[in-house]
This record gives structure tokens, C-alpha cells and sequence, in this order.
């Protein structure tokens, strides 16, 4: 049929480019968030980069931060490590489940997604305070009490009762995956043979303890670096403190 045969709702009808995908239009957004930041990342630019209409968007989220705040909650919903992936790494040998179970989230937080979204998270946190805490909620409470449950059957009584298991879960993450995560978000780069040493030596000392056991015994050719390598972290640690109860400060005023 010729075009001049069409009718005027015909015509009105000819097929257009597809609509973005909710989850697409979040990619596009995040993209751009990760690369100027919140604020230098405008509607417009999000807009011409997911080829939508910015009615459409506004329709969605209403603004730029309810979009900032959807798209940063559904990267750390997929960065996040399963916690069955985590429950499958458990046998008998206990420092050798936490040895594989510290490996994997310091390779999930030192790969380019985590590190992406600590340094966006860091650098946000301090004008959105809740940023932070949305992170804590989604990405770290339900490792923390996967870690407590953990600690509690491994460590616990016949009946589980093990009062100090949330510290020693909160420990577990600052001793073993804290350090590196902090160190990395400033720019401080550790090899792979480095990282892993940190991670032996770090659940070592969570697990065995070397003041009140005396159990934790150098590992050859370790010693030094790895003295280096856990101050580094403390000082990572110590930091990363500081930036929290700032932004808890912030939040409260």
C-alpha cells in the first residue's frame, strides 16, 4: 500500500525505536553517576545517553537523586556475593571454610565493580548520608549475619550460644576484607600474591588470636610484609572510621 493510502491513525502508528528497559535506563544512569558523580551528572545527559524522553524519566523517578539512589541500589543488589555461595564454601575444616570465604569477598570487593561503587559511595556519602547506610543495609547486614550465624555454630555451645558472634562477624570483615577495601578506595594498590598473603594472615589472627593464644605463628618468608601490610589496613580502618561518624554527624544535624 502506498503511503498516500494510509490513514492519518495509520500513520500515526509506524513503529519507533524500543523503550529502554527499566533496568537499561539504571545502567545508562549509573554509567554517567560512576564517571562525573552526582553533581555532575545532569537529567539531560542521562536522558541523551538512554535515548528517553525526560518526561518519561521524571515520570519514573520523579527527580535526580530518587534516580541516583535507585540505580546505585540495584548495582550493589548485583555486585553483592550470594549467600549461598558463601554457605557452600563451609566443610569441616573451619580455617579453611574462613580462608575461602575471605578470599572470595576480597576479590569481590577489590574488582572493578566494587571498587567502583565504594569510591561513588565514599565520595557521596558525605552530602547523602543515607548513601552509606543504604550500602551497610543492602551490602554488608546480610553478610554480617550470615558470618555471626556462622561463628555461632562453629564456635558456639551444643545449643549455638555464642554471645560475642555479631563482634566477632563485624571483626571478621574489618580484619579480613576492611583493609584492602579501604586501601584500594585510596588508591593504594596491592598485587595478587599480596592480597592473598593479607587474606591468610588476616583470618589467622581473627581466628587464633596472638596475644590471648599465642597459637598464630609466622609463616615463612611472610613476617615483614605482612606486619606492613596490617598496619596499612589499621590505618585503612582508622580512616574509614572517621568518614563514618562524619557522616553520621552530618546525618544527625
Amino acid at each position: 500500500m502506498p503511503d498516500s493510502d494510509l490513514t492519518e491513525g495509520q500513520a500515526r502508528r509506524r513503529p519507533g525505536r524500543p523503550s529502554l528497559s527499566n533496568e537499561e535506563l539504571l545502567d545508562k544512569a549509573l554509567d554517567l553517576f560512576l564517571e562525573k558523580g552526582f553533581a555532575g551528572t545532569s537529567i539531560d545527559a542521562i536522558c541523551a545517553a538512554a535515548g528517553m524522553a525526560k518526561r518519561t524519566v521524571y515520570a519514573r523517578y520523579g527527580d535526580k537523586e530518587t534516580l541516583f539512589k535507585a540505580a546505585l541500589s540495584r548495582a550493589i543488589e548485583d555486585w553483592l556475593v550470594p549467600i549461598d555461595h558463601l554457605r557452600a564454601q563451609e566443610s569441616e575444616d573451619f580455617e579453611a571454610s574462613l580462608m575461602r570465604i575471605g578470599a572470595i569477598l576480597v576479590e569481590n570487593v577489590l574488582g572493578a565493580a566494587g571498587l567502583r561503587l565504594l569510591r561513588l559511595t565514599n565520595a557521596e556519602s558525605v552530602t547523602m548520608p543515607e548513601i552509606a547506610m543504604e550500602n551497610v543495609r543492602l551490602g554488608t547486614d546480610p553478610t554480617l549475619h550470615y558470618l555471626a550465624d556462622l561463628f555461632r555454630r562453629h564456635l558456639g555451645g551444643p545449643e549455638g550460644d555464642f554471645a560475642e558472634a555479631d563482634d566477632a562477624a563485624q571483626a571478621f570483615l574489618s580484619i579480613v576484607v576492611g583493609g584492602p577495601a579501604s586501601n584500594a578506595a585510596w588508591g593504594m594498590r596491592m598485587d595478587t600474591s599480596a592480597i592473598g598473603r593479607h587474606t591468610r594472615y588476616s583470618v589467622r589472627l581473627f581466628l587464633h588470636g596472638v596475644l590471648e593464644r599465642g597459637s598464630l605463628l609466622p609463616v615463612p618468608g611472610e613476617g615483614d610484609e605482612l606486619v606492613r601490610l596490617l598496619r596499612e589496613a589499621e590505618d585503612g580502618l582508622t580512616l574509614a572510621r572517621q568518614r563514618v561518624e562524619q557522616a553520621g554527624r552530618l546525618l544527625r544535624d
